[in-house]
């Protein structure tokens, strides 16, 4: 009797299985292309306004036309939203429509002016027909929500309490959102330095941490330590500092035996290195 065959036939063409590889591909491409357009893209749907209607950045451009120009290197531009305005919304998703402004050559303040600080509340009488001032940083929290939270931290930056606004360090209309205007982690901190000159140097004694960048030590929207610090202790400096123990209850950093000194306090407070930044006299960073 013949033994039946063990070999499995073949289920898939040669030319079924190239036509299979093919379409894989069509749509592996297809699906690549898709994620390119959409991750280098942020929608936003722009606020509306009862009686005013959506113009494009083409007409603010008749009045504006420095800020429209330089709009376009800005990393704002690339707001979109549904409708006629989808190919650059602009001005008007910050804004809000600006036809009543454009129509009364600029008489009629567009329906969003802003102001720094959180805005009043009325609790009680009758309440104004016209829009309120927007918020500076209530527009910017719309997409933001992230830098909203870090704002109400018990240590920030006074942007809530109205004394800076947030565009005294990113600027909406042109260029990078930093004023550094680079990715350059020096460039970055040109921000911190127009308010904090001191900390600039030159020393001749520098905290290496400096060459990280401000961000390395410090929150620069808010923190729940003070100063906007990342984190509240010495620990902040022992993530760079490398800790030996030669006993159990001893730590070594730099050769020299810390373990009585961290007890007294932070490295900054307990009266050892004082110049956290930098010193021009000593290479331990004290005044």
């Amino acid at each position: 009797m013949k033994k039946p065959s063990m070999d499995v036939p073949a289920l898939i063409s040669p030319t079924w299985g190239r036509g299979l590889a093919l379409a894989s591909g069509i749509a592996l491409v297809v699906v690549v292309a898709i994620s390119c357009t959409t991750v280098h893209r942020s929608v936003v749907v722009p606020p509306n306004v009862p009686g005013a209607e959506y113009i494009g950045t083409a007409e603010c451009e008749m009045c504006h036309e420095e800020l429209v120009r330089d709009f376009v290197t800005a990393d704002h531009a690339r707001l979109i939203a549904a409708g006629t305005n989808a190919v650059n919304v602009g001005c008007e998703s910050c804004h809000g429509p600006g036809s009543l402004h454009a129509e009364s050559g600029g008489e009629v303040k567009p329906p969003f002016s802003y102001t720094a600080g959180r805005p009043e509340t009325a609790t009680f009488g009758a309440q104004p027909l016209v829009s309120p001032a927007r918020a500076t940083e209530t527009v910017c929290y719309q997409c933001h929500g992230d830098v909203r939270g870090q704002f109400n931290l018990p240590s920030h930056h006074p942007v809530p309490e109205g004394r800076m606004t947030c565009s005294e360090c990113h600027p909406p209309h042109k260029g990078r959102a930093h004023l550094g205007g680079s990715t350059s982690l020096m460039d970055q901190d040109e921000n911190c330095f127009q308010c904090h000159p001191a900390q600039r140097g030159p020393y001749v004694f520098q905290h290496e941490a400096m060459r990280e960048g401000c961000g390395a030590c410090h929150n620069p929207h808010g923190s729940i330590n003070a100063k906007m610090l990342t984190i509240r202790n010495a620990n902040l400096c022992l993530q760079c500092h490398t800790t030996r123990r030669p006993a159990a209850n001893q730590v070594f950093i730099g050769g020299s035996d810390h373990t009585l000194r961290l007890q007294q306090g932070t490295c900054w407070s307990a009266g050892c290195h004082e110049a956290v930044h930098g010193s021009r006299v000593n290479s331990s960073l004290r005044f």
